[in-house]
């Protein structure tokens, strides 16, 4: 029997799809490349925003019209949110299955195919595929989340924080370095809040870094008001440890951060981000806002637009608030109007572009090590061209390096560059060294 997996959604359900991948492989299931050769479409989905659940109905509509007569089981996030509701409005889909035991998911399937688990008791044999860039592989520390930040339905659908042992995430990093992976992709939905036994993050980053060889560790989701300072001490020492700082401070108005929930405030945010440049020159920060949360005014919006020019964040993504039933936000009197919220987002987008490409100018003239991803024949002159990532660049949400000179370079790969333009907004030219 053969399955195929669309890995829809962030990092965090990317892990979630590749442990699905695992258990399948591991009850006698192999993974089709081919949604036709499959006998079980698997989609994996998002329930965090409205725009995200749409597009995770969409792609179980998509699915259906493309194979009329194959199984499709919904996963995920938005299954686990709302199976119930969609059992009765999305007769597309042949199943749910949520994020609550991915262990499960064999048993899921095998129902929706109307057969018996035959193979009973799994294996352990197979490896946990993959599904990022050859060279990349994210490791998940934590699931759920205690922060309650009041627009997130985060802990309605994932649950409280629940933390893995240093020792599990120590041997699972050890073993994708076994396996030829450069990039250790530390997430969580905020891994400053990880805690098993008496280890925080900074004690769990100090047993990676007993781990031998060359390799990026990159630190993604820190809720800022749970930034463990002593992680710099460590990426002082060791440069294996990424300085790119994924912090989302969402806003800047001392009333919408309390009625986010939020304990920091614009002065402690940038007095933060000046201690982490101050002990770190090369540190890069990615931050995200979140626009048109329910009582937010005009002077609420120029307080944030007045963070955002203090801040000189190097890349910002900011999000039109998406209003969640069962979330405290969602109660809240004051809703700001969809065009309102939207306007405000394309007048922050607009204001980062110069601040971005000030940021991106930095590197030119630089060495840096590149991890290449993409390959592509037919570049300028006849060139092959590589699409990669440096430092600066986390998978997929960031710009790219546009490599040159590479031409008997293999996937996965990290090698010296030098950074010698910028392409457009985001993205850097840069040439093997």
């Amino acid at each position: 029997m053969r399955y195929y997996v669309d890995p829809f959604g962030c990092a965090k359900n990317q892990v979630d799809a590749e442990n699905m991948m695992l258990h399948l492989n591991n009850a006698g299931w192999s993974a089709a490349q081919d949604a036709a050769d499959a006998d079980i479409i698997i989609v994996n989905s998002c329930g965090f925003i409205q725009s995200a659940k749409q597009e995770s109905i969409n792609a179980v509509l998509g699915w259906r019209k493309l194979h009329p007569g194959k199984k499709i089981l919904l996963a995920g996030c938005l299954a686990q949110r709302y199976a119930q509701e969609l059992a009765e409005s999305l007769p597309e889909a042949d199943g749910f299955f949520g994020v609550d035991d991915i262990a499960k998911i064999t048993t899921a399937v095998h129902s929706v195919m109307g057969a018996k688990n035959e193979n009973g008791r799994e294996s352990s044999t197979a490896l946990r595929p993959l599904l990022s860039f050859p060279g990349c592989a994210y490791v998940k520390i934590s699931e759920g989340c205690d922060n309650n930040c009041t627009f997130c339905a985060i802990p309605l659908i994932r649950g409280a924080l629940r933390c893995r042992t240093v020792a599990d995430i120590v041997d699972e990093c050890r073993g994708l370095l076994a396996r030829g992976i450069k990039e250790l992709c530390v997430i969580g939905q905020d891994i400053g809040s990880y805690r098993s036994g008496d280890a925080g993050l900074p004690q769990l980053l100090n047993a990676i870094a007993g781990l031998e060889g060359n390799f990026w560790v990159r630190l993604l989701y820190i809720h800022p008001d749970n930034f463990p300072l002593q992680i710099l001490d460590l990426m002082e020492r060791d440069r294996r440890f990424l300085p790119y700082f994924d912090i989302p401070f969402q806003h800047a108005s001392p009333r919408i951060l309390a009625a986010m929930n939020r304990r920091g405030s614009a002065e402690t945010y940038i007095s933060l981000v000046e201690t982490i440049r101050a002990r770190i020159p090369a540190a890069v920060i990615r931050t995200t806002f979140l626009l048109g949360f329910p009582g937010e005014t005009g002077a609420d919006f120029v307080a944030l637009l007045d963070f955002q020019g203090k801040l000189r964040a190097d890349w910002l993504g900011c999000f039109a608030y998406s209003r969640e039933e069962g979330t405290p936000a969602c109660t809240i009197l004051g809703q700001v109007p969809a065009k309102i919220a939207a306007r405000r987002q394309r007048q922050v987008e607009e204001r980062q572009v110069p601040i971005t490409e000030k940021s991106v100018d930095r590197f030119i003239g630089q060495n840096l090590d590149v991890l290449l991803e993409e390959r592509f024949e037919n570049g300028e002159g006849g060139e092959p061209l590589w699409l990669g990532r440096l430092y600066c660049h986390a998978p997929e949400v960031d710009g790219a390096a546009v490599v040159t000179g590479a031409a008997t370079a293999q996937a996965g790969d990290v090698i010296p560059c030098k950074v010698v333009a910028r392409r457009g907004v985001v993205d850097l030219e840069v040439r093997l060294v």
